[in-house]
């Protein structure tokens, strides 16, 4: 049994995916991006799942000492949450996700990939004065928004790899 990330369940030949762990959040997120595919998936015995706060919270702050925090869905950190709480693995292509999933020591498998190997610590740096600090779990969390504000010069703050 595993977790599968949304590209597993968007990839993955339908019958590889039954019995598998998946997030409830992600039903939105597929019906979005493929709908006859979610139609499909809404067929087959999943088991549908959303992690308990405690587990979230432990999920941010190992995302947070890696610095990937900031980049990461609720999705995404459900679906880490799920794999951690159930001892499973993980598998997702999401480099950010295989990040914090081995920081936590959770197993991750690709699936369409095999790269991502490299464990990378990610800070904040502004663009400004160029004062750094390490990413904390009140950080702004999306894709593309700077991070935050600096606290020294006001200029925003973005992620670079440690």
């Amino acid at each position: 049994m595993a977790v599968l990330d949304t590209s597993a369940l968007l990839n993955w030949p339908i019958e590889r995916c039954r019995g598998q762990i998946v997030s409830t959040l992600q039903q939105t997120e597929l019906a979005s991006v493929d709908e006859q595919r979610w139609l499909l998936i809404e067929t087959l015995e999943m088991d549908w799942r959303t992690a308990s706060p405690d587990q979230l919270e432990m999920v941010q702050d190992v995302a947070s000492k890696t610095g990937d925090l900031p980049r990461l869905s609720d999705v995404d950190i459900d679906l880490l949450a799920l794999a951690m709480a159930n001892q499973t693995k993980l598998i997702t292509d999401d480099y950010r996700m295989k990040n914090v999933a081995r920081e936590a020591g959770i197993h991750v498998e690709g699936v369409l990939t095999t790269g991502g190997k490299k464990q990378w610590k990610w800070i904040l740096r502004c663009i400004g004065c160029r004062q750094t600090e390490e990413v904390s779990n009140d950080a702004h969390r999306s894709k593309k928004d700077d991070v935050k504000v600096c606290d020294r010069c006001g200029s925003p703050m973005k992620l670079k790899r440690a």
